[in-house]
């Protein structure tokens, strides 16, 4: 198992993903990214496209993708919706005729904070697309991933901290709080990440950092204000980041040859992340419950049971 110890990357915090993949040649790669038309993912997107890379963008809004990708070349939309296993097997089946690698995947899409809601057979909407959306794509597409090739990105959240994976009740069904909900699905990921790179298939968990994108939308702004992510007028706190900030951490995990023998592993600031020391989400580190191997094999156990899948 990785350990969670900084190994000296050269970039930190302010980072830019353009700056991330300077002097990397991505031409004859084919990289999917979820999320990739919006806030970060859309980001992360122009940084792989604009390293050489092919980038398909799997989208439940696919007018609005196709209107975000237009001016970025060889970035392309297709339709998909994580909330929706059925649309989730259609689009990796296309694929999968086309007969082409999968050189790089990175789960950027996610919804934060929403209103109790429900999809699916009554799973709880934060887990279900968060984590098991992701955990059904990525396992349908297994045959276009190539060990010691491919690599997978899980993009997590500090917002971890807030809880582990609630076991007794995974979907709220005895009682709905949207942070805590969150949170599970955020140490999900992390989790997603630990678990597959035990399979041979090379995989990251990634915090971007906190940043203000359109992933907040759930959020009313005053309580935005209240959190202290912003002032009165709009300005993001300090020790947040830009967008192109926020997206270096996925290109890095994803394309940095620094981390080939340091699968599994949790990153943040274009670096692997040390433990978290305090509850301080801002400053980060990764708790002991979103790296247990243990944590992670059942939860792979339970996603398979309810996914149908892996």
């Amino acid at each position: 198992m990785t350990e969670q110890r900084r190994i000296g990357s050269g970039f930190g915090a302010a980072s830019t993903a353009a700056e991330v993949l300077k002097g990397i040649d991505l031409a004859g790669k084919t990289a999917l990214v979820t999320g990739g038309y919006s806030g970060l993912g859309l980001e992360t997107t122009r940084a792989l496209a604009g390293a050489g890379a092919r980038v398909i963008v799997p989208a439940r809004r696919l007018a609005t993708a196709r209107d975000a990708l237009r001016s970025i070349p060889r970035a392309s939309a297709r339709a998909m919706d994580l909330a929706d296993l059925e649309s989730v097997r259609a689009f990796a089946d296309a694929f999968l005729r086309s007969g082409r690698v999968l050189d790089l995947v990175i789960n950027g899409a996610g919804i934060m904070a929403c209103p109790e809601t429900r999809v699916g057979p009554g799973w709880e909407a934060q887990f279900a697309v968060n984590h098991l959306g992701h955990f059904a794509l990525v396992n349908r597409l297994v045959p276009a991933l190539v060990p010691g090739r491919s690599r997978v990105v899980a993009v997590t959240s500090s917002g971890h901290f807030l809880s582990g994976i609630r076991w007794d009740d995974p979907h709220s069904r005895r009682g709905y709080d949207r942070w805590l909900a969150y949170a599970q699905s955020k140490t999900a990921n992390a989790l997603f990440a630990t678990h597959l790179d035990t399979l041979g298939v090379r995989a990251f968990a990634v915090h971007p950092g906190s940043i203000l994108t359109p992933l907040q939308r759930h959020v009313p702004r005053d309580e935005q204000i209240a959190q202290g992510w912003m002032s009165s007028d709009g300005t993001p706190a300090d020790g947040f980041k830009t967008p192109r900030q926020g997206a270096a951490t996925a290109v890095w995990a994803a394309t940095s040859p620094l981390l080939d023998d340091h699968g599994g592993a949790y990153c943040q600031d274009c670096d692997i992340a040390e433990p978290a020391t305090t509850d301080d989400m801002l400053i980060g580190g990764v708790k002991p419950w979103a790296v247990d191997r243990d944590a992670a094999s059942r939860l792979w156990t339970l996603s398979s049971e309810l996914t149908g899948i892996g």
